[in-house]
C-alpha cells in the first residue's frame, strides 16, 4: 500500500526498542554455518579438485564456477519466494530450517568421490554434489541476511546486531579454516578418508549453526507483513498470490533500477567478495608451495582471525563516531596495504608474512561488518519510499552478488595458476612446481586482490545513504535522491545527499 509521498519524506520515526542480547546471540549463530560455508569449500575445494582427483586448474576452477552460477540463477527466486512465505505465513523460517537439513548431507556427498573415477567422472561427482550444496545453503542465506531489517530499524542498533555477528563469523573463519585441513589431515595417507571426516564434521556443524540461528526468524501468527511483496515494475503494488520464476528476476532487477545504494553497496562487496576469494583460494598454495609447509595454512588462519576478533568491537565504536560509511573505507584500505605487503613474498618468503596478514584480520573484520550493517538501512530506506517490504528479494540478490565475487576469486585464481605454469597433481607422486607458477600464487594472494580492492572503493564512491536517511529523518530533497524510486521501480534522477560521500 503505497504512502503519499509528502509523508514518507517528513516522516521522523519514534525512537526503536533495544534489540535483546538474546535475539542477537541466536541470529549471530547463523554466522557458525554462513562463516563455515563460506570458508572451508573457498579453501579446500579447489586444492581437493587438483591435488587430490588430479583435475588441471582451469577445469577445476569451471566446476567451482559453474556451481557458483547456479547459485546466482537461484537466490533471486529463493528471495521472492521468502518474501511471499513472509507476507503469507508472517515467517521466513521454513526455508531456513530446510536449508539446515539439507546441507550437511550434499556436503558429505561433495568430498565422497569414489577413488579411482575418471577425471571427468570425478569432476561432475563434485559438480552436482557441490551445486545441490550450494543450493541448500542458499535456502537459508537468502533469508538470514533479509532479517536485520526486521529485527530492528535503528541505525546504531543493526550495526550492534551486524557486529556480534560478525564475531561469530571471525570464529568460524578460525574453526573451520584451521580446523578442517586439521581434520583432514587425520586421515593419514588417505587423503579421501581424511577428506570424507572434514565434510562430516563440518557439515553437521554448519546445519546446527543453521538450525538454531531460524529460530530467531520474527513469526507473526500468518498475518500479512507490511506492505507485502513489491510487484515486478511498479514501486508500492503487492503480489499477493503465487510469484512466478520469472517474476522473481523482474524483483530482483527492479530492486537494482530503483536504489542506488544498493547498486553501489552491493557492487563494492562483490568486488571485495572477489578479492578475499582469491586470496582464501589461494592460501593453501601459499602454505604448500612458498612456504613448504602443508600445515602452515593453520597459522595463517590463526593470524587472520585473531585479529579481526580483536577488532570488531573497535569498527562498531568507530561506526558509531564517524559513520558505518568511513569506517568501512578505512578498513578497506587497512586490507588493501595489508595484502600488497605480501608481494615481498615472491623474494623473501618467511614468518613476516604473518604480520601483514594481521593487519589483514584487522581491516577485514570492519569489510564484513559494516556493509552487512549498511544492507538493512537500504532495505528500509526502500521500504520507506516504496511502501512494501521487499527484503527477501533484496537478501536473493545480495547473496546473488556476493557468491559471484566469491566464485569468481576461485576463477581468478585457477587463471592466474594456468597462465603460470602450474603443474596439477594426484598426491601420488613428487612434483616440483616452476618458479613461475610459485611466482602465481603470490601475485594472487597479494596484488590481484589488493587491485579488486581498489576498484570496490570506486564502486563505493556511489553509496550516499547515511544516519538521517536511516532512521527516517531525512529531508524531502535527499530521500527523492536517495531512493530513486519513490515514483516507481525504474526511475528517479535526484542527486541531494544527506552529507557528502566517505
Amino acid at each position: 500500500m503505497a504512502r503519499p509521498e509528502a509523508d514518507s519524506q517528513q516522516q521522523v520515526v519514534a525512537a526503536p526498542r533495544r534489540v535483546s542480547a538474546g535475539t542477537i546471540a541466536t541470529y549471530a549463530i547463523g554466522s557458525l554455518g554462513t562463516g563455515g560455508f563460506a570458508t572451508l569449500p573457498g579453501l579446500v575445494l579447489v586444492y581437493f579438485l587438483t591435488d587430490t582427483l588430479g583435475i588441471a586448474a582451469l577445469a577445476a576452477g569451471a566446476l567451482v564456477t559453474a556451481a557458483k552460477v547456479w547459485d546466482v540463477v537461484i537466490d533471486p527466486v529463493i528471495g521472492a519466494w521468502s518474501d511471499r512465505s513472509l507476507a503469507r505465513t508472517g515467517s521466513r523460517r521454513r526455508f531456513m530450517v530446510l536449508g539446515g537439513v539439507l546441507l550437511p548431507v550434499f556436503f558429505l556427498l561433495t568430498f565422497a568421490v569414489p577413488a579411482g573415477l575418471p577425471d571427468v567422472a570425478a569432476g561432475l561427482w563434485v559438480l552436482v554434489a557441490f551445486t545441490a550444496t550450494a543450493t541448500a545453503f542458499s535456502l537459508f542465506q537468502v533469508p538470514y541476511i533479509a532479517l536485520p531489517a526486521e529485527l530492528s530499524s535503528s541505525y546504531d542498533e543493526r550495526t550492534r546486531l551486524l557486529s556480534v555477528r560478525v564475531v561469530v563469523l571471525t570464529l568460524a573463519i578460525l574453526l573451520f579454516g584451521a580446523g578442517g585441513p586439521s581434520l583432514r589431515r587425520l586421515g593419514g595417507d588417505d587423503e579421501h578418508l581424511g577428506y570424507l571426516l572434514m565434510a562430516l564434521v563440518a557439515g553437521v556443524v554448519i546445519g546446527l549453526g543453521m538450525l538454531v540461528s531460524s529460530r530467531v526468524a520474527p513469526r507473526r501468527g500468518g498475518s500479512v507483513a507490511p506492505g507485502g511483496v513489491v510487484a515486478p515494475g511498479r514501486g508500492g503494488s503487492v503480489v499477493p498470490g503465487a510469484v512466478r520464476i520469472r517474476d522473481s528476476y523482474r524483483l530482483g532487477f527492479a530492486a537494482l533500477r530503483r536504489s542506488r545504494p544498493f547498486r553501489a553497496l552491493l557492487g563494492t562487496f562483490g568486488l571485495q567478495a572477489l578479492a578475499t576469494g582469491m586470496m582464501l583460494a589461494g592460501a593453501q598454495y601459499v602454505a604448500t608451495w612458498v612456504l613448504h609447509d602443508e600445515g602452515a595454512v593453520d597459522v595463517l588462519f590463526v593470524a587472520l582471525i585473531g585479529p579481526a576478533l580483536l577488532f570488531a568491537p573497535v569498527w562498531q565504536a568507530v561506526a558509531r563516531r564517524i559513520g558505518k560509511e568511513r569506517g568501512f573505507v578505512a578498513a578497506s584500505v587497512l586490507f588493501g596495504v595489508a595484502a600488497l605487503a605480501l608481494t615481498l613474498l615472491a623474494v623473501t618468503p618467511g614468518e613476516w608474512l604473518f604480520v601483514p596478514v594481521g593487519l589483514a584480520g584487522a581491516g577485514y573484520a570492519g569489510m564484513q561488518s559494516l556493509p552487512m550493517a549498511m544492507l538493512p538501512d537500504v532495505i528500509t530506506h526502500d521500504a520507506r519510499a516504496t511502501g512494501a517490504d521487499a527484503a527477501g528479494t533484496f537478501g536473493g540478490v545480495w547473496t546473488a552478488g556476493e557468491t559471484t565475487g566469491m566464485a569468481l576469486g576461485s576463477t581468478a585464481l585457477t587463471i592466474v595458476l594456468a597462465v603460470t605454469g602450474y603443474i596439477a597433481w594426484a598426491g601420488t607422486t613428487e612434483v616440483v612446481q616452476p618458479a613461475s607458477a610459485v611466482l602465481g600464487i603470490v601475485l594472487a594472494f597479494s596484488v590481484v586482490p589488493a587491485a579488486f580492492l581498489a576498484a570496490s572503493l570506486v564502486v563505493f564512491r556511489g553509496y550516499r545513504l547515511r544516519r538521517a536517511d536511516a532512521d527516517g529523518v531525512a529531508d524531502a530533497g535527499s530521500a527523492g535522491a536517495l531512493g530513486e524510486s519513490a515514483a516507481g521501480a525504474g526511475a528517479g534522477a535526484g542527486t541531494g545527499v544527506s552529507e557528502p560521500p566517505a
